[in-house]
């Protein structure tokens, strides 16, 4: 039975189900019911003291509650009834029974309103849902009716369906569409599907050019609607818009002299590669410091090192590290020339001072490179066996590594870049540099180590000008080369036989206690309950009678571990627990057993 009840005779009645409430969807719906009406009647129990318990249309009843200056509010509509039994019935038929709309039901209502001019407010208030849910949705409102239709099927998430927002063809949208509902093709897969001749805005060549300079070369683009990609449509304008611009910076690069520069399309050049094609790769003409410079390099290097180096240091320690890396000659620039390429990120890469296979003999001729010592191929064989070649090798090695001998700080220098640089099987040295552990699984906690011994990032030396990179190292002096030598020869160390650690822990009295202090977490935490009441007994000197005793036993060990960090790192503790010089002096100096 329906009945008009004054407001103010109605409540929200126990039997409601719905407890957690939206303050936003409450504002929404008072917006919505003021511009629309009140088109759905509540639901209420009469009570004992006369007033309508409402059961059904709880939110409706609080955005009613907001409207109260406005008199069509201020009586309601209720059906009510005085069986409770059927006010539950009521209650959960209509919070049970309630079917959301389907997400592809709501995009084509949302655009029949848009089409007929409704703005977006009036939508949001119409069905009581956000301005942003009706924006989100009407940027589905292009999408096809197949894909529309799928969604609504659930043959397809509402995610899937916003990956077509991108394609335009009629026919690849179903061509992908059934791809995706047969393979259940990742979203990823699908817009790749659907965007087979473009590139998005992170592509190399895009970022090279400029998105910009691309779209006013008539470059035309589009988006995804739901992700930041940006598609750039027509990569044959692109390709040509990458070319131009590479070729610009070849003449450019010409213009210092160079016999040839040419542009290349792929993302690396890699000086194994050019060497396998049979160019020669030259090297710059390094200049030298006067002693005055080189003093100040090596100040200026200390303080880049420390971090402490300001910007006008940083532009003189680089002006210095150019006079350095010297410059190739017109000599060199004339028999030689430069490739350039777009690299993974879209920068500008070059690698200058390349001699073509072709020219060769023309570098030769002008002093840039040495003619090849090996025979020609139609010379007659040497006889010479392998095995006897071997040894050839092996007496040139050996002549090497005598010549280098009589040069301890060269050999200082290159076993300290060894050690700091990632130089795989370029290495100079047939030594291996696998660490020995020196660091607990607790790391740093209570354990204070050089941060030096601590495993560090090494410069990855690959396709890198090794003798250039080993020059600025051996210029930074030998203070920098010795602290580097120190520090990586200390993380490989490892001790050796019993006899050769006893020697070295001789000479170099190693204090545990100093570098490392037992507490919760790197120790107590780990071992037995009755190991940590025993060592609180050692340390404290207590019997197992005595009343501390039995206070430290009842403790959990969780508490008992905190107890004995407290003991060995606070002062308060100790005093507390009246600890006399004597047993401080235990406590500081105490190891477990088996770092004695």
């Amino acid at each position: 039975m329906i009945e008009h009840v004054n407001f103010t005779d109605l409540a929200i009645s126990p039997i409601n189900p719905r407890t957690v409430i939206d303050d936003s969807s409450i504002t929404a719906l008072a917006a919505n019911l003021k511009e629309m009406g009140l088109i759905h009647n509540l639901a209420g129990l009469r009570q004992d003291d006369g007033k309508i318990g409402i059961v059904a249309g709880g939110r409706r009843f609080r955005a009613l509650s907001t409207l109260q200056d406005d008199e069509r509010f201020q009586t309601v509509p209720v059906k009510v009834t005085d069986n409770p039994d059927i006010a539950r019935i009521w209650a959960s038929s209509e919070n049970n029974q309630r079917e959301q709309l389907n997400p592809a039901d709501e995009i084509r209502e949302y655009a029949a309103y848009a089409t007929k001019g409704t703005p977006v407010p009036a939508i949001a208030m119409a069905f009581g849902v956000s301005e942003n849910h009706v924006y989100r949705r009407l940027k589905l409102a292009s999408l096809p009716d197949i894909v529309l239709n799928a969604l609504k099927s659930g043959d397809i998430t509402l995610s899937v369906a916003s990956c077509f927002t991108i394609c335009d063809s009629s026919k690849l949208v179903a061509e992908v569409l059934q791809q995706a509902v047969d393979c259940r093709l990742s979203e990823h897969h699908i817009r790749q599907l659907l965007k087979p001749q473009s590139v998005t805005d992170t592509d190399r060549r895009v970022k090279f050019v400029g998105l910009d300079a691309y779209k006013e070369a008539g470059g035309p683009i589009s988006c995804d609607l739901f992700e930041d990609d940006i598609y750039v449509d027509d990569v044959e304008l692109l390709d040509k818009l990458v070319n131009e611009k590479l070729s610009a910076e070849a003449e450019r690069i010409s213009q210092e002299g160079w016999n040839w520069v040419r542009p290349a399309s792929d993302s690396g050049v890699y000086l194994y590669e050019l060497q396998n094609q049979g160019y020669e790769i030259l090297v710059p003409v390094c200049g030298e410091l006067t002693e005055e410079q080189e003093d100040r390099y090596d100040e200026l290097a200390e303080l880049a090192h420390a971090e402490s180096i300001d910007e006008d240091g940083a532009a003189e320690l680089a002006n210095l590290q150019a006079i350095l890396d010297g410059e190739f000659t017109d000599t060199q620039k004339a028999v030689a020339g430069a490739i350039l390429y777009v690299d993974y990120d879209g920068n500008l890469r070059d690698r200058i001072g390349l001699v073509h296979p072709d020219d060769k003999h023309i570098a030769i001729e002008a002093g840039v490179i040495n003619a090849p010592k090996h025979a020609a191929d139609d010379a007659p064989q040497s006889g010479i066996s392998g095995a006897l070649q071997d040894d050839l090798r092996a007496v040139a090695a050996g002549v090497r590594q005598h010549a280098v001998m009589n040069d301890p700080d060269l050999l200082t220098a290159l076993l300290a870049y060894q050690l700091s640089h990632e130089l795989s099987w370029k290495s100079p040295f047939t030594i291996t540099t696998s660490e020995f552990p020196n660091a607990p699984t607790t790391g740093d906690n209570g354990f204070a180590l050089n941060p030096a011994l601590y495993e560090q990032d090494k410069p990855d030396m690959y396709d890198k000008d090794l003798a250039k990179s080993f020059r600025a190292f051996r210029k930074k002096g030998e203070a920098h080369i010795k602290r580097v030598l120190t520090e990586y020869l200390a993380r490989l160390y490892r001790g050796g036989d019993k006899q050769m650690i006893d020697l070295i822990d001789k000479e170099t009295k190693p204090n545990i206690r100093a570098i490392w202090t037992p507490n919760a977490t790197n120790f107590f935490n780990r071992v037995k309950a009755d190991y940590l009441d025993n060592l609180w007994k050692d340390l404290l000197d207590l019997q197992p009678g005595d009343e501390a005793m039995r206070a430290f036993g009842k403790l959990k060990k969780k508490q008992k571990a905190e107890k004995l960090e407290k003991l060995f790192s606070d002062a308060d503790t100790r005093t507390a627990h009246a600890v006399t010089a004597k047993q401080a002096e235990r406590i500081d100096s105490w190891l477990p057993d088996e770092l004695n």
